[in-house]
């Protein structure tokens, strides 16, 4: 038996059935529930109401969107801090500098965007020129990046790992009164929290990326783990077992911050950038999102 109280997310990859008592004790204990396919896609979130509002908040989010100078600089940001995340996986080996040069020099280019598209050029082209040393790196076949459906083992732990994340994302947004639909890089839309999209290209590299790494370079998944097909490729039961753990302890994990000169929960990392989002849209100080520096 675990402690409700200490359950922050349930993530569902099997048929479940539930009743609006469920609900309803989730919603008074703060818990959200994650909800995924038999191929393990995420298919949507029960998420309580929200435990802090603040409307002036909510309208300072909406000016930021609306003025596209504004807009335009916070997704500026968000790829500068996730192009950093993703370079500082590779910059530590030598037969990478030249990879880690073309990261480089796409990031200074961001200054030159005038759209949001071309933002968003800039940052597939930048995990473009990453992916093609994941090969080198896991020893597993890449090729390119694929999502619905993936076709490769990489792939699917790619687009599972990202969906990980989002949802602690989500979460972490959940805690604070940031508008979840409200975003600056991803555009928004109906059916979707498109600001955990946003945040969660911060994290990627930190708490998906560096995971996989370690999971296939020391052979806890291994080929075996995935369901493999002519047309797609996704992870057994026991391949998601053995991530959600690691991921779970991943988040647990704790590093000395710089800043406040104390350890901090990686998990923690998330809110500690939202706090600061929100003072940049209370333009108290200019957001600066986290940047790895282990």
């Amino acid at each position: 038996m675990i402690p409700i109280e200490d359950v922050d997310h349930i993530y569902c990859f099997a048929p479940l059935d539930f009743n609006s008592q469920l609900l309803e004790f989730l919603s008074q204990k703060q818990v959200c529930l994650h909800l995924f396919n038999y191929y393990g896609h995420y298919s949507g979130s029960f998420i309580p109401r929200e435990a802090q509002l603040s409307g002036f908040l909510v309208v300072k989010q909406v000016e930021y969107y609306l003025d596209a100078d504004k807009r335009l600089q916070l997704a500026r940001i968000i790829v500068q801090g996730s192009i950093h995340n993703i370079r500082r996986n590779l910059e530590k080996r030598e037969e990478y500098k030249e990879t880690c040069n073309q990261l480089d020099n796409l990031r200074k280019t961001l200054s030159n965007t005038a759209t949001i598209e071309e933002v968003m050029s800039v940052e597939a082209h930048a995990r473009k020129v990453y992916y093609t040393e994941w090969s080198n790196i896991t020893g597993w076949e890449f090729n390119k990046r694929s999502k619905r459906p993936p076709l490769n083992a990489l792939n699917a732990l790619i687009s599972f790992g990202n969906a990980m994340t989002y949802t602690s994302v989500l979460k972490e947004i959940h805690r604070t009164a940031l508008n979840p639909t409200i975003s600056y890089l991803h555009e928004p839309s109906e059916r979707r929290y498109s600001l955990a999209l946003d945040i969660a290209e911060i994290f990627k590299p930190v708490f998906v990326d560096r995971l996989i790494f370690r999971l296939i370079n020391t052979s806890k998944l291994k080929q075996q783990h995935f369901d493999v097909n002519v047309n797609y490729t996704y992870l057994t039961e026991s391949g998601r077992k053995i991530f959600v753990s690691e991921f779970e302890k991943e988040m647990e994990k704790t590093i000395l911050h710089r800043n406040l000169k104390r350890n901090v929960r990686y998990k923690s990392l998330i809110r500690l950038d939202l706090y600061k989002l929100i003072k940049h849209l209370l333009e108290e100080k200019t957001y600066s999102p986290m940047k790895v520096w282990w």
